[in-house]
């Protein structure tokens, strides 16, 4: 009995002892366990980091070089030839490019008097159609006619009005006695300054109210049809639009 409770003793105190000696052992390798799993973590942690931006700055990169293939609101203007409005058309002179007498220097140019739909043969101008907002907003207006020149332009991509204002700048305004001295040397849709194809001549006018505003000549083969749009219109005018500015 006596020996059974020594080898008893014995084994709990060969127990505790390696207890105790395994204990500062395991400590130390939950230490570097915990270390190490910490040190990967931040690691991991400065990997997501850096990932985040070098995601960032390249959809960054990608809508900078998305802009510039847009070519942000350029319209994307080509000059082309200047056109000169005279009072009287000098002896000899060509039609294309034309130069005009459509209006006499010392007479007011009243719009009504002069855009109507006459496709007859006998039409200063044939015009097949007059849009209602150019009858509202233009056919009341009064200028002065002036010997002018008119500077014109190719779109070379689809724009806005706006876009085409913002390249233009203030030499974008012209005046409907400048149209009506281009029409007039086209009045059955021959060859010249203004465009007689499918393609549409884009001119900014202030109308009766002073309002800057958007018009445009199309010939439709029976005549000029006579359009007009706010400026702030988001419709698209194709390439090839031709724009008149002073």
């Amino acid at each position: 009995m006596f020996a059974f409770l020594s080898n008893k003793f014995l084994a709990l105190s060969l127990t505790r002892n390696l207890i105790l000696d395994l204990q500062p052992q395991s400590t130390v390798y939950l230490v570097l366990e915990s270390a190490i799993q910490g040190r990967q973590t931040m690691r991991r942690l400065a990997l997501n980091t850096w990932l985040v931006i070098v995601l960032a700055a390249s959809s960054f990169s990608a809508r900078a070089d998305e802009n510039k293939s847009d070519g942000g609101s350029s319209a994307s203007l080509a000059p082309r030839a200047r056109i000169e409005c005279s009072l009287k058309r000098k002896p000899g002179e060509p039609l294309d490019p034309p130069s005009t007498a459509a209006i006499p220097g010392s007479e007011s140019f009243v719009a009504s008097e002069h855009f109507r739909e006459d496709i007859a043969p006998t039409a200063t101008v044939k015009i097949s159609w007059l849009g209602a907002t150019f009858a509202r907003r233009f056919a009341v207006k009064v200028e002065a006619a002036d010997a002018t020149s008119l500077q014109t332009h190719v779109l070379n991509k689809s724009s806005s009005a706006v876009q085409i204002l913002g390249e233009l700048g203030p030499r974008a305004e012209s005046k409907l006695a400048d149209i009506w001295c281009l029409l007039k040397q086209q009045a059955n849709g021959e060859s010249g300054a203004l465009q007689t194809s499918s393609v549409p001549n884009l001119f900014f006018v202030r109308d009766g109210t002073g309002d800057l505003g958007v018009v445009d000549a199309l010939w439709g083969g029976a005549g000029w049809e006579i359009g007009a749009s706010p400026v702030g219109s988001q419709r698209p005018w194709t390439p090839g639009t031709r724009v008149f500015s002073h």
